[in-house]
């Protein structure tokens, strides 16, 4: 079966592509001393080389555990080296992870149950809520749940007060598709992830936004976010003269030599740093911009 992006009708996907914001990750101008910002872990940093340059994305096993476990395991056995992007739409998201290149293909390891959203315990994952926010305007009921940040991902999430009251501890909390999310392609059952995942062009728009509690999210680019704008648009197959590009190479950054890993530092999303830096993210009205429009402040040394 298709391991397409398969909830929404594909004629809402093929939308006017929207203007994105330009990449500032790469060299950050918001200023802060050195506490006020974490070091990416390089066990959880996947490197993915291309004709265009190095897209590094963060990895959050808390989030979605076994999907994080399996892209680690395919990573490090070289299966992404020389897979295409097979399906691009522009403004909305880059598609690969498919050995044959056709959207029909997996890893032939088992698939992975589905991580569409994660209970969160305020003590150890906390989150500073900016604005509240329609989760998916697709979904029946509709939610509206405090957004905020969780190290560089957008969540979604009900309030810290209500774990108190709940014999887990815990809120119910769901990853936003926002630019550079990586998340897992899958076919119409929800347990049907396997190898093929797709990473988010577009910040944020009604197609990006139906796939929210729909798809498990495991990652986001800390690194290269403008590269991934630059992935050739089409369907491998179906669109005329189209020839995708590929990952050359997918590498765990723990397990190469120091020489060739980039230092990523990400302000931390809670302190005084970080309340200063979100007052900069306000509107003339006095709101914050919707969370999808904001970039945390990223630092890249590269060797």
């Amino acid at each position: 079966m298709m391991k397409k992006i398969s909830m929404i009708a594909l004629a809402s996907l093929m939308l006017t592509s929207q203007s994105v914001a330009q990449d500032s990750s790469e060299a950050t101008l918001f200023e802060a001393p050195d506490s006020a910002w974490r070091v990416v872990d390089l066990e959880n940093l996947m490197l993915i080389d291309t004709d265009y340059g190095r897209i590094g994305v963060e990895l959050y096993p808390e989030i979605s555990p076994k999907h994080v476990e399996q892209i680690k395991t395919l990573t490090r056995a070289a299966f992404y080296d020389g897979i295409v992007f097979h399906r691009v739409i522009n403004g909305f998201m880059n598609q690969t992870g498919d050995p044959t290149g056709t959207g029909t293909g997996d890893s032939g390891l088992p698939n992975i149950p589905a991580e569409f959203s994660f209970q969160r315990d305020p003590t150890k994952i906390p989150v500073e809520v900016i604005h509240e926010r329609l989760v998916n305007p697709h979904s029946s009921p509709r939610r509206r749940l405090g957004a905020g940040f969780y190290k560089n991902l957008p969540i979604a999430t009900e309030p810290a007060a209500q774990a108190f009251w709940k014999k887990s501890g815990t809120v119910d909390s769901i990853g936003l598709h926002c630019k550079g999310v990586t998340s897992m392609a899958r076919a119409g059952s929800p347990d049907s992830g396997n190898s093929q995942f797709f990473l988010m062009r577009s910040p944020r728009g009604s197609s990006s936004e139906g796939l929210n509690g729909q798809y498990s999210i495991w990652g986001r680019a800390v690194m290269g976010i403008d590269i991934v704008d630059k992935i050739r648009v089409g369907v491998n197959g179906e669109t005329a003269g189209f020839t995708p590009d590929k990952m050359n190479k997918a590498r765990i950054a723990a397990d190469l030599d120091g020489s060739e890993v980039p230092q990523i530092k990400v302000l931390k999303t809670q302190g005084a740093d970080y309340k200063r830096f979100l007052a900069t993210q306000k509107k003339l009205d006095g709101t914050y911009k919707d969370i999808c429009d904001i970039e945390i402040p990223i630092q890249i040394k590269t060797p």
